[in-house]
């Protein structure tokens, strides 16, 4: 499956994806020290068998419908240049959170996590009609999340103080979410359009 944007689009796995994802799963990326960087992550040691498990589903096709996550590929190349992600809050209740990941630090503050971001929401809303809301979660020293999420139309709604600590310092967490009919009213005809 594929969503097309105008610098980037969605796409399942390949194979050719998994070279790279590898590199980029590396504790030394900048891309970590952002990304939810009080949870553990997967250390060198066990990247390989990572990377086999995702390989195994690649070669099943075993991809949920909808999706679970999309890698993001620039337009111009098909390269893997970062991940959207979702995961239920409450299955019960249809809350749903969403996530991405740009890996290479010279690709942010293009607009590209914006228009991946933007394609994932509309995609969401529209394959789960059953939600009535989309989630992003962050912390506060991630400025670049902070940013898309107000600049794609998500409201900040909750706010943790002191609730993530990050190289010895506390931080808040913060939530954000989006209404279907609030994103339907700015993108009628879909993201993009």
């Amino acid at each position: 499956m594929i969503i097309a944007g105008r610098r980037i689009r969605l796409r399942d796995w390949s194979v050719d994806d998994l070279d790279a994802y590898a590199h980029w799963l590396q504790p030394d990326h900048k891309w970590h020290a952002l990304d939810g960087p009080y949870y553990k992550k997967a250390s060198a040691a066990e990247i390989p068998d990572l990377i086999e498990r995702i390989r195994t589903r690649i070669v099943e096709g075993n991809f949920p419908d909808p999706r679970e996550r999309f890698i993001i590929a620039a337009a111009e190349h098909d390269q893997m240049i970062g991940m959207v992600s979702r995961y239920w809050i409450s299955e019960e209740t249809h809350w749903l959170a969403l996530g991405i990941a740009i890996y290479d630090p010279a690709l942010w503050g293009q607009g590209l996590g914006y228009e991946a971001l933007g394609l994932w929401t509309d995609y969401l809303f529209r394959s789960l009609p059953q939600i009535a809301r989309l989630d992003l979660q962050t912390w506060s020293g991630n400025a670049g999340m902070i940013g898309l999420a107000n600049k794609l139309g998500y409201q900040r709604e909750g706010c943790f103080r002191n609730a993530r600590i990050v190289n010895g310092a506390y931080y808040d967490a913060l939530g954000f979410g989006i209404l279907r009919e609030e994103w339907e009213a700015q993108h009628p005809r879909g993201f993009g359009q």
